[in-house]
Protein backbone atom coordinates (compact mmCIF):
# COMPACT_ATOMS: atom_id res chain seq x y z
CA UNK A 1 0.00 0.00 0.00
CA UNK A 2 1.14 3.68 -0.76
CA UNK A 3 0.42 6.58 0.89
CA UNK A 4 -1.08 9.94 -0.65
CA UNK A 5 -0.81 13.08 0.77
CA UNK A 6 -4.19 15.55 0.35
CA UNK A 7 -5.20 18.88 0.87
CA UNK A 8 -8.54 19.26 2.42
CA UNK A 9 -10.62 22.53 2.98
CA UNK A 10 -10.98 22.52 7.11
CA UNK A 11 -14.64 22.20 6.42
CA UNK A 12 -14.15 19.28 4.37
CA UNK A 13 -12.38 17.50 7.29
CA UNK A 14 -14.02 18.68 9.82
CA UNK A 15 -17.15 16.63 7.99
CA UNK A 16 -14.67 13.95 7.62
CA UNK A 17 -13.75 13.66 11.09
CA UNK A 18 -17.37 13.85 12.53
CA UNK A 19 -18.44 11.15 9.79
CA UNK A 20 -15.37 9.04 11.13
CA UNK A 21 -16.51 9.23 14.53
CA UNK A 22 -20.03 8.60 13.87
CA UNK A 23 -19.14 5.45 12.03
CA UNK A 24 -16.60 4.81 14.26
CA UNK A 25 -14.14 4.26 11.08
CA UNK A 26 -11.04 5.42 10.59
CA UNK A 27 -10.76 8.36 7.87
CA UNK A 28 -8.41 6.30 5.71
CA UNK A 29 -11.37 3.53 5.18
CA UNK A 30 -13.77 6.12 4.03
CA UNK A 31 -11.66 7.62 1.88
CA UNK A 32 -10.42 5.01 0.47
CA UNK A 33 -14.38 3.65 -0.18
CA UNK A 34 -15.74 7.18 -1.74
CA UNK A 35 -12.25 6.81 -4.11
CA UNK A 36 -13.37 3.44 -5.37
CA UNK A 37 -16.71 4.12 -5.85
CA UNK A 38 -15.89 8.00 -7.74
CA UNK A 39 -13.40 5.21 -10.06
CA UNK A 40 -16.24 3.19 -10.42
CA UNK A 41 -19.06 5.45 -11.49
CA UNK A 42 -16.26 6.89 -13.79
CA UNK A 43 -15.49 3.79 -15.59
CA UNK A 44 -19.32 3.09 -15.77
CA UNK A 45 -19.51 6.68 -17.33
CA UNK A 46 -16.70 5.48 -19.78
CA UNK A 47 -18.32 2.43 -20.95
CA UNK A 48 -21.80 3.68 -21.14
CA UNK A 49 -20.42 6.64 -23.37
CA UNK A 50 -18.96 4.51 -26.08
CA UNK A 51 -21.83 2.46 -26.05
CA UNK A 52 -24.57 4.79 -26.13
CA UNK A 53 -24.79 5.16 -29.77
CA UNK A 54 -24.94 1.17 -30.38
CA UNK A 55 -27.76 1.19 -27.70
CA UNK A 56 -29.74 3.73 -29.50
CA UNK A 57 -29.48 2.40 -32.59
CA UNK A 58 -31.08 -0.34 -31.18
CA UNK A 59 -34.19 1.56 -30.09
CA UNK A 60 -32.82 1.44 -26.29
CA UNK A 61 -33.44 4.97 -25.31
CA UNK A 62 -33.97 5.00 -21.52
CA UNK A 63 -32.56 2.64 -18.61
CA UNK A 64 -36.68 1.03 -18.70
CA UNK A 65 -36.21 0.50 -22.42
CA UNK A 66 -32.73 -1.76 -21.21
CA UNK A 67 -34.38 -3.42 -18.43
CA UNK A 68 -37.69 -4.61 -20.76
CA UNK A 69 -35.52 -6.14 -23.47
CA UNK A 70 -33.51 -7.94 -20.69
CA UNK A 71 -36.49 -8.94 -18.77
Amino acid sequence: MTTLTIRLPQALKLDLDKLSQHENRAISDIVRESLRRYIAVEKFRAVRKKILPFAEAQGLLTDDDVFKALS
